[in-house]
């Protein structure tokens, strides 16, 4: 929960209430440190170098065009800070705030609201930048004239009446942005980021005049949009917790999450727009914090928060920001990232998203400094992103410096093992993901975005997930296949999938140990991991080269997309950058392209380029005209098109030694540099990037590994990507030495099925459409005990497996063996906990068995057998239709309950407490057949008990035959009474 530090309760006190001026609360010396907040502060002054850009001295004012006079708002902070620095902002504070109060009073007076017609009113997205420029104009509402602060009110009230007077209905101003009433949506295009725009515009309006005699109706609209955002019926109108003084399954009717909770936008998963939950509550929360108002519980107690913000954890990259799985253009996109880790962590006190924060904070500076040179948004997106960065920043700051101390992160091995898990979002969805502690992995299989992502360390600048692993691009599948093992219903975290493509089948297995397994039927183009390789100083990794370590010896590969190009000296006229693969989707542009001498002297400044397509407002000629800050681009019609090309023409044919090529963010992933002496025939001097090849095995950076078995060819490495085409691939996360030991097993066999037995689980694939029954398998290893039944011979073990067609399973180890065993000692494994060792007839057996900290050491007779039992609980895998499974009530739960999950993580330890809703719901998955439930209670006093199912959720009966939702309700419910310990369906 969010608390104000004194010093802002008094700064607010001596402001005069909410008509007052308002200061920023001085730092006291004693004050606990706070890095991010300082990172934030150095990124405002830094990024007010391109807020300079933006002024127009004919107006007077910063520019209009995609909002950038929301730049206000960063400078207002800027200049509320006890320790502004012109140096790094290069602007004297007295010119800043001229500017900022002009602006201000310029924008006041065109606003709509005000009597203007420039800007305002209309939702998307005039009111979002009200948002921000109304704060800006009270951290400034001492240095604003009369008319100016009654035009700032009149926007914050009318905005707030506008919006109230829709009711429930589109705004007509804002086209196609609609909520859909209080029903929502959520297959395709959530609406949880409609319903959060329409509560946010309301907010200046009750916090800045909260006494209107409208404020009530405001207000009551604020809690119904705030609360049916993140709105999912079947969750909700189970959850009768109290917030703002109402019951959630009374106030919310809105269905904008898949039942996974997980949202969708632009028709695919969209981790930034499930973000949005945040970002929006953030926008309004600055508002009543500043004001000096009380927040609305609904912004800190958001019904299915906890959920929604578990499933981007479980999405989380290294950097702070999730991977995107299915949209490419939100990316990397880190100044629109900050604000929903901000308020997560530093309003609602989450302490895993005050790492994430952390995280991306780190990423920060050194991303600002990359080109174009102090942006927050790069790479992606749309240009109001980049006033909007600032702004989301500056609020950020606010947040961090209205605290007495900062939120403390985890640290970030804790963030990823409480992130990690696995799950099946569902066939409509696509994804199936697995974070785990050593990296995140997920296979995509919608429609459009098919893909097997693998990141590593969860490092999102080495592997660009953008791209698909392994698979070959564009696969569309014609069948596919998809499971999500979890370790307490199954023992083991872990995912498979396969999918059928013309011409064969690929599969692709999850491991705990952050190892993922890739095997095929042999696809043409299949392989390839596609690496980031940008020289970004500051960012682990981005250094401009690759190391790779192969059987041969190790070499460092460079992009080489800035810096010299040589090659052996030769006569030319004409020299040209022919593509081969762009960097991104938006094709290639230049900085500079320089034609080298044999004494390093450009030949091409001022000489005139062509090119096979220019941007208007980037045409060729920018690339030799000498200014490092103009660029040539290929036309927007061009961006997909892999060949272009840019040529330079030195007038005569000159001896020519190189070139040296600026890039912009749209780079050259893969081109050559081609020169000619008549223009028409060219010749190939240099390609880049250079390649090296390995047999088996190779390490990229340090920070992965790559092996193959039963490859035909060799693995290729580049600086840009990994192709490593082989039955079976084997990917590794972290530093491995042993790549070459690993390489050079022997891996499980058995006839009509590909197995790794990687890190010890058993991925085992059936890529063919039979079902193979009972197949015999050789594992090479006599130490580890998989579920079934195996006898040891030859050191190794012959197990017994069947398979149905076109799937693939994760068998984990459920045993192990310290000693080694005569040949012909059969072991049946039922599940984690139940083994059965029989001796050979002729042999006596001795032999230590262990399952994780508990051992046992088993003495037979010759054709004894002895059944070992491992105490404890729980018993993976199991046939409880409820283990595991997702519960109502959510987040946040009513008052005096406990989790329901208690209930069904199948731990006796843990139990369900009812408190006074009595009632909770297990949600099976899928419609099922259910023969019986089964409760276990702890002692106390039993109260009735109703067991309910129902098939959608919404209405229940007496449970008979098939259900999805089992729901167990309590009567009369009272402390020291009978908590459930175990909820098993079956």
């Amino acid at each position: 929960m969010f608390v104000l530090s004194r010093r802002q309760l008094l700064a607010l006190a001596g402001a005069g209430g909410v008509g007052g001026a308002l200061s920023l609360p001085t730092r006291a010396s004693a004050a606990p440190a706070d890095p991010v907040a300082d990172v934030y502060r150095e990124l405002l002054h830094l990024h007010t170098r391109w807020v300079e850009e933006q002024w127009d001295t004919e107006i007077g004012a910063y520019r209009a065009e995609d909002f950038r006079f929301a730049v206000v708002l960063g400078n207002a902070v800027l200049l509320g800070l006890d320790d502004f620095d012109p140096r790094l902002a290069d602007v004297d504070a007295g010119t800043l705030k001229a500017k900022t109060v002009a602006t201000i009073q310029r924008y006041a007076a065109t606003n709509r609201f005000a009597g203007g017609t420039e800007w305002g009113r209309r939702l998307f997205w005039d009111s979002t930048f009200e948002v921000y420029f109304v704060l800006a104009a009270r951290l400034l509402w001492a240095d604003l004239d009369a008319q100016t602060r009654q035009n700032v009110q009149r926007i914050a009230v009318g905005q707030a009446s506008y919006a109230y007077g829709l009711g429930s209905d589109d705004d007509p101003l804002s086209g196609d942005w609609s909520p859909h009433g209080t029903t929502g949506g959520w297959l395709g295009n959530t609406k949880l980021e409609e319903m959060g725009v329409y509560a946010q515009a309301l907010a200046p309006g009750l916090a800045w005049a909260g006494d209107d005699t409208a404020a009530e109706g405001w207000r009551e609209r604020f809690l119904l949009w705030a609360t049916n955002a993140s709105g999912l019926p079947a969750a909700d109108l189970a959850n009768p917790a109290v917030v703002d003084g109402e019951r959630i399954d009374q106030r919310a009717t809105a269905h904008n999450l898949h039942d996974t909770f997980i949202v969708e936008n632009h028709g695919s998963a969209s981790p930034h727009y499930q973000a949005e939950l945040w970002r929006t509550a953030g926008r309004a929360a600055i508002h009543f914090l500043v004001a000096g108002r009380p927040l609305p519980e609904v912004l800190t107690r958001q019904p299915n928060g906890t959920e929604l913000w578990a499933t981007l954890r479980l999405l989380a990259s290294d950097a702070g920001e999730p991977v995107m799985p299915m949209i490419a253009d939100r990316y990397h996109l880190y100044g629109r990232d900050i604000l929903p880790l901000a308020f997560l962590a530093q309003v609602q006190g989450d302490r895993d998203a005050a790492r994430a924060e952390a995280d991306l904070a780190e990423r920060l500076t050194p991303y600002l400094r990359y080109e174009p040179k102090y942006q927050l948004t790069k790479f992606s997106g749309e240009d109001k992103y980049e006033p909007e960065a600032r702004a989301e920043l500056a609020i950020s700051y606010l947040f961090h410096r209205l605290r007495d101390k900062p939120v403390a992160p985890v640290s970030k091995a804790e963030f990823f093992r409480r992130a990690s898990g696995t799950r099946n979002f569902g066939r409509t969805v696509g994804l199936t993901a697995h974070q785990s502690e050593r990296a995140f992995a997920a296979a995509v299989t919608k429609a459009g975005f098919v893909n097997f992502l693998w990141q590593p360390g969860h490092d999102n600048w080495l592997i660009d997930t953008r791209e698909p692993a392994f698979l070959p691009g564009g696969t569309a599948p014609t069948a596919q296949w998809t499971r999500a093992y979890s370790k307490v219903r199954d023992g083991v975290d872990a995912t498979a999938t396969v999918l059928a493509v013309p011409g064969g089948r690929a599969g692709f297995t999850t491991l705990p140990t952050g190892t993922v397994v890739y095997a095929s039927t042999g696809l043409p183009g299949e392989g390839r991991l596609s690496l980031f390789n940008l020289t970004m100083p500051g960012v682990p990794g981005l250094t401009g080269s690759r190391t790779f370590t192969t059987p041969t010896g190790t070499a460092l590969l460079g992009e080489q997309d800035d810096g010299d190009i040589t090659f052996t000296p030769r006569d030319a006229r004409w020299v040209r950058m022919l593509g081969r693969e762009p960097g991104t989707e938006y094709g290639y542009s230049i900085f500079t392209f320089a034609v080298l001498d044999t004494r390093g002297a450009d030949l091409a400044q001022g000489a005139m380029p062509t090119a096979s397509s220019e941007d208007i407002w980037n045409p060729a000629r920018n690339a030799t005209d000498g200014n490092p800050e103009t660029r040539w681009a290929v036309a927007r019609e061009e961006r997909g098109r892999a060949d272009s090309w840019l040529a330079v023409d030195l007038g005569s044919a000159v001896r020519v030694a190189g070139v040296r090529i600026s890039w912009e963010a749209a780079y050259g992933k893969s081109f050559l540099i081609q020169t000619s002496t008549d223009g028409l025939t060219w010749t190939d001097v240099a390609a880049v990037p250079e390649t090296r090849s390995a047999a088996g095995w190779v390490g990229i950076d340090g920070r992965a590994g790559i092996v193959t078995h039963g490859a035909k060819r060799k693995i290729v490495v580049s600086a840009s990507g990994v192709a490593a085409a082989a039955p079976i691939i084997e990917g590794y996360a972290g530093h491995r030495t042993d790549l070459a030991t690993l390489a050079a097993r022997t891996l499980p066999a058995g006839r009509g099925l590909l197995i790794s037995d990687a890190d010890g689980y058993l991925s085992v694939f059936n890529l063919t459409p039979r079902r193979a029954g009972s197949v015999p398998v050789r594992i090479p290893s006599a130490r580890r005990l998989y579920r079934g039944t195996q006898v040891a011979r030859h050191r190794g073990l012959d197990w017994t497996v069947s398979v149905a067609g076109g799937t693939a399973l994760v068998e984990p180890p459920r045993f192990t063996l310290e000693d080694a065993v005569p040949d012909g000692t059969r072991f049946e494994v039922t599940d984690s906990h139940h083994l059965t060792i029989t001796a050979p007839a002729e042999r006596r057996v001795v032999v230590t068995v262990r399952a994780g900290s508990w051992s046992s050491t088993v003495r037979l007779r010759p054709g004894r057998s002895r059944a070992v039992v491992v105490p404890g609980a729980p018993i993976t895998p199991t046939a409880d239709l409820a283990r595991g499974r997702t519960t109502f009530p959510t987040s946040p739960l009513p008052a005096g309950m406990t989790a329901p999950a208690r209930a069904v993580d199948g731990d006796p330890r843990t139990a369900w407490r009812p408190g006074g809703p009595g009632r909770m719901v297990v949600d099976l998955g899928a419609v099922v057949a259910v023969s019986d439930v089964r409760l276990t209670w702890s002692r106390g006093r039993r109260r009735p008990v109703r067991v309910e199912a129902s098939r959608d959720g919404l209405t229940y009966a007496p449970l008979s035959g098939q259900a999805r939702y089992v729901a167990v309700a309590v009567d009369g419910w009272r402390p020291g009474d009978a908590e459930l310990v175990h909820l098993v369906v079956v």
